[in-house]
């Protein structure tokens, strides 16, 4: 089978999964669904899997079709890179835009930012994903992620910058602060917590400067426990208690005079803000672009 051979179908079958729909897929790529469906047929019986289950509204990857989809995402990046690197470096950033962000920093502080930079270059098709988990932005096909967090040392074929490091308060509403009184001191054992629930059933510790001003950290026991920085947020405004949370996820709370910081001395560094990207792919104008816009707007002064 030729190269060329071997590439029929998979724009189609990506298309669809991203889709998750033959009709949307169609109308996406100005076919038929009827062409859309033969394709990704013809596709499966070359390859003896099926790669999605289908029913009347909808079409979902098999974990087959999944693993056949992160390497055809690949190998399209890898055909647009070597496209594009042939054109000038100073062209307009255009083409499908991978980005990966967390997921409440990413909503509230990212997301914002990538959408007025996609309105102003028409030619790009960004696709972002929210997660809290540490992806592989090679093997997944990312070209830019925002990582709170990370390793003491990057792989070396990942490039990163680092933008400053987040900032976290004690906070309570008014209504809390009413009832339970304004607390003296880093002990919270005589008010109700709401903390950060972990995946694995865990919960993150409260962190505090020792006396040399390091990081120390501290399990509370909390009377709500949720798995959502924006959950945390909303039940401390609601009045369930004290929370210790990143100023950047507080900011509008703040002003608006809904939160309020409390123990102020107690303030302390969190975790360090990072873009990161694949050094083989930071030449592409897209890349280089979002990476210097994003340098610029989330860097943390």
């Amino acid at each position: 089978m030729t190269p060329s051979e071997r590439l029929k179908g998979i724009d189609t079958f990506v298309y669809t999964a991203d889709a998750g729909s033959f009709t949307v897929a169609a109308e996406r790529l100005n076919l038929t669904v009827s062409a859309i469906s033969k394709s990704v047929a013809r596709l499966e019986a070359r390859l003896g899997s099926r790669l999605f289950e289908r029913t009347t509204r909808s079409v979902v990857l098999t974990e087959a079709g999944a693993a056949f989809y992160r390497t055809c995402i690949r190998v399209l990046a890898d055909l647009e890179e070597a496209e594009t690197v042939l054109a000038a470096q100073n062209a307009e950033p255009a083409g499908r835009l991978r980005v990966d962000l967390p997921a409440s920093f990413g909503r509230l502080q990212v997301l914002p930012l990538l959408l007025r930079f996609a309105e102003q270059h028409p030619g790009l098709r960004p696709h972002i994903s929210f997660t809290d988990r540490f992806v592989d932005l090679v093997d997944e096909g990312i070209d830019v992620a925002v990582r709170i967090g990370g390793p003491d040392a990057w792989p070396a074929a990942l490039g990163h910058r680092h933008l400053g490091t987040e900032r976290l308060i004690f906070c309570a509403s008014p209504a809390y602060l009413e009832r339970a009184g304004m607390p003296q001191s880093g002990d919270f054992t005589q008010h109700a917590c709401v903390v950060y629930g972990k995946a694995d059933g865990s919960t993150a510790p409260w962190l505090f400067a020792d006396e040399a001003g390091q990081p120390e950290r501290r399990t509370v026991q909390g009377r709500l426990v949720v798995g959502s920085g924006e959950a945390q947020v909303s039940a401390v405004a609601a009045g369930w208690g004290i929370a210790q949370l990143a100023t950047w996820l507080v900011q509008d709370e703040l002003r608006s005079g809904a939160l309020v910081e409390v123990l102020p001395h107690l303030a302390t560094d969190g975790l360090p803000l990072h873009l990161v990207w694949p050094r083989s792919r930071q030449l592409l104008p897209k890349v280089h672009a979002v990476l210097e816009m994003l340098g610029v707007s989330l860097r943390i002064r």
